[in-house]
């Protein structure tokens, strides 16, 4: 199983990024899919999470409002479209796997598969 992600990036507070993440060695349809990210000498936190269809999404309160996370199964990718960034955002962002296809969770062990992680720097 690969996910690689990508679309990381410096840009200034109130700008937008579209981190995109796309999966192979796995049967893409039938998992739940999630973005984390992690802040210099902070854990790992959920950001988004989205069921195998895309019709139920989940969003941590820090970003409700400015992120969308969205999916296309046929390319086997999973997107997470950042509005209004703020300096807070500032992270590495990691997507991940779950073979949680209907419930979004939001624990990081819930998660068995994860890619390498894009740097977004956010300056203000």
């Amino acid at each position: 199983v690969q996910l690689q992600a990508s679309g990381g990036g410096l840009v200034q507070a109130g700008g937008s990024l579209r981190l995109s993440c796309t999966a192979s060695g796995l049967t893409f349809s039938v998992y739940g899919m999630g973005w984390f990210r992690q802040a210099p000498g902070k854990e790992r936190e959920f950001v988004a999470g989205i069921n195998w269809s895309g019709g139920s999404t989940s969003y941590a309160d820090s970003v409700k409002g400015r992120f969308t996370i969205s999916r296309i199964n046929v390319q086997n990718t999973v997107y997470l479209q950042m509005n209004s960034l703020k300096p807070e955002d500032t992270a590495v962002y990691y997507c991940a796997a779950s073979p949680s296809s209907r419930t979004i969770l939001s624990f990081i062990t819930a998660y068995d598969a994860w890619g390498q992680g894009t740097l977004v720097t956010v300056s203000s």
